[in-house]
């Protein structure tokens, strides 16, 4: 949709939330290994271009800004956060409730959390809907103002889950841009042959966004679920380890814990072969590492069309992955992050094996 600039002081939020993210990008560009980071660039270059996706880039305009953009991260080093100008007073950039309370009646919605290895997250966009999901308040969001390079498509803060349209379609693309470097015959394949892309190119990625962020929506829920199992020790176990290969492994499992507790459901539930292809094309990284049995189930039931291995890999999930994480729980905190961090490199085979708590002299 096109960006619409007539709302007072827009302008000036736009600018105060877009600094705080390019802050964000000077501290913490340097997390990510060079393909992911030339990646999310590249897409960034389309965004604040207002490209199409998947549009031909520039290659010296790239460049030229690639340079620029460093150029500026250099001269944010140690610039803080500022509160946000809004309705005549000035709120905490991380109090997004308070924002929204502005901003919501006025069809914007802005966005603030903390992202993988602590890194802020910030994002302005037009609000599309706003609903209520097992108690929880959804904010779909449209078109974006302002957002930093991450761009996490979902985020659950709170009691609210924040869904970004845009953020979406830009994270498929990236998903599609990848496969379509060695074009394998793979679950990300399928979804692009389902969702008729070679026959549709125009249509297409706006209904493979809206299928997952309906997908998004679930993992958000059971992140809230999982959220209410583990309690705020889960919470505090992740501050402890921030920043470590340990929190790759903690959010991993607790991902895990949150599919098999609703998303895998409710997708199975619907019998909704499409999303299911889309959400195997995304299930990448630690999450395939530690659970290839989801994986296992998935192509028995592309083979042969039975989804109940799948639904019994995802009961068995609930149990599995709630017992490893309130193991890692009964750790003494000295063997946490040595614990998580060994699940990303143990056998997968037979579920994760954790150390047990040291017993103590004549127990």
């Amino acid at each position: 949709p096109p960006r619409n600039d007539d709302e007072p002081d827009l302008p000036r939020l736009v600018s105060s939330v877009q600094r705080k993210c390019d802050i964000s990008d000077a501290r913490h560009a340097g997390d990510y290994g060079l393909c992911t980071f030339l990646l999310k660039m590249r897409e960034y270059y389309r965004w604040e271009n207002e490209l199409p996706l998947g549009h031909a880039l520039p290659k010296d305009d790239l460049g030229d800004w690639l340079t620029s953009r460093e150029r500026r991260w250099l001269g944010l080093d140690g610039e803080d956060f500022a509160p946000l100008p809004m309705a005549g007073s000035e709120i905490d950039p991380f109090e997004a409730g308070a924002a929204n309370r502005h901003l919501l009646p006025r069809g914007l919605v802005y966005g603030a959390g903390y992202g993988l290895f602590r890194k802020p997250v910030f994002f302005l966009g037009r609000l599309l809907r706003a609903e209520e999901r097992a108690g929880l308040t959804v904010l779909v969001s449209s078109c974006e103002y302002a957002r930093e390079l991450a761009g996490p498509p979902a985020m659950l803060q709170g009691n609210t889950i924040y869904v970004r349209e845009e953020s979406a379609r830009r994270y498929l693309w990236e998903k599609v841009e990848e496969w379509q470097w060695q074009r394998q015959d793979n679950a990300m394949a399928r979804a692009l042959a389902a969702y008729d892309c070679l026959a549709d190119p125009g249509a297409a990625p706006q209904r493979m966004a809206e299928d997952q962020m309906e997908t998004m929506i679930l993992h958000e829920v059971g992140e809230g679920m999982a959220g209410k199992m583990l309690g705020e020790p889960w919470r505090e176990l992740l501050d402890a380890v921030a920043c470590t290969p340990g929190e790759t492994a903690l959010r991993a499992a607790r991902d895990l814990l949150a599919d098999c507790l609703c998303t895998l459901p409710g997708l199975l539930g619907r019998a909704d072969r499409r999303a299911l292809h889309l959400y195997f094309a995304t299930f990448d990284g630690p999450r395939r590492r530690l659970f290839p049995q989801a994986l296992e189930a998935y192509e028995r039931l592309v083979q042969d069309g039975a989804p109940e291995p799948l639904e019994e890999v995802a009961r068995d999930g609930k149990v599995r992955w709630l017992s490893t994480a309130r193991e890692l729980l009964a750790l003494p905190p000295s063997q946490r992050e040595a614990a998580a961090t060994e699940l990303l490199h143990a056998s997968p085979a037979d579920g994760p094996r954790l150390r047990r708590p040291e017993s103590a002299p004549g127990s």
